[in-house]
């Protein structure tokens, strides 16, 4: 069943979704080698708290953190630990929030120091795709259509996209329909109608598309153990161009003030 939101409800979802990038800002602040996932999880939950919502992901289906943290062959669903970050990684955070009823879900890729330059290029690429995909989630088209954005822009650099894990409808839950495939044909799917709103999240692996199964039931990594990269957004269908209810702009603010904006 899917469920279109009113006006009401999509100014709430937005609410929600604009507290997860600032969750998100919190995070980029703190971003450097030395530092945990435990601690970045921490941050984020009492800021999150502190602002009158519930990490939407802590106890979800029993995971035990507020954010998904997956360092760089984790592909997404890591669970943050006290293992410290070094130089050249990338790190996945995904968050999401629940305030007033209503959810909001965004994830963002860092880069931890200085990292190679063939993943700036998966960061950039992923990223690219994202918005390649909400360029294409406008009343009239398909689901395919977003689906074929992605996976077009990112095959064509020789990158592998995850089949296993999707994006997904999200209001009243984190998880509703329709499923948002990161590949397909376009002209495809559920027919796309204003007050749709969904989470695109591209996962792109620098190599395979193949991906394992932790042993803790959360972590997926790539099959061959190279880079992997998440970026996500939470948006509404509109006429001629979607609405993106989540946001980047706090988190790059916060890597430009660092000197840290690479993308």
């Amino acid at each position: 069943m899917i469920y279109y939101k009113t006006a009401e409800e999509i100014e709430l979802i937005r609410e929600s979704s604009l507290l997860v990038a600032r969750a998100l800002a919190e995070v980029a602040k703190l971003v450097q080698p030395g530092v945990s996932g435990l601690q970045l999880d921490k941050v984020a939950e009492e800021f999150i708290r502190d602002h009158n919502a519930v990490p939407a992901f802590k106890g979800y289906g029993g995971f035990p953190n507020s954010l998904c943290i997956s360092p760089n062959e984790q592909v997404v669903h890591g669970i943050p630990v006290a293992k410290p970050f070094v130089e050249g990684d990338v790190i996945s955070v995904d968050c999401g929030v629940l305030k007033n009823g209503y959810y909001g879900d965004s994830a963002y890729t860092f880069a931890v120091g200085e990292i190679k330059p063939e993943l700036i290029k998966l960061l950039r690429v992923t990223k690219e795709s994202l918005y390649k995909g909400i360029e294409n989630a406008i009343a009239g088209k398909r689901l395919g259509d977003i689906s074929f954005a992605i996976q077009s822009h990112c095959e064509k650099e020789g990158y592998g996209i995850v089949r296993e894990l999707v994006g997904h409808g999200l209001g009243k839950s984190l998880h509703e329909a329709p499923e948002v495939a990161n590949f397909g044909k376009r002209g495809t799917g559920l027919k796309l109608q204003e007050g749709l709103v969904i989470a695109i999240e591209p996962m792109v692996n620098m190599g395979s598309k193949n991906v394992n199964h932790g042993k803790d039931g959360w972590t997926i990594t790539t099959s061959d153990k190279l880079v992997s990269a998440h970026f996500e957004h939470t948006i509404v269908v509109r006429k001629g161009s979607a609405e993106i209810l989540s946001s980047f702009e706090y988190v790059e603010e916060v890597l430009k003030m660092r000197n840290e904006l690479i993308l």
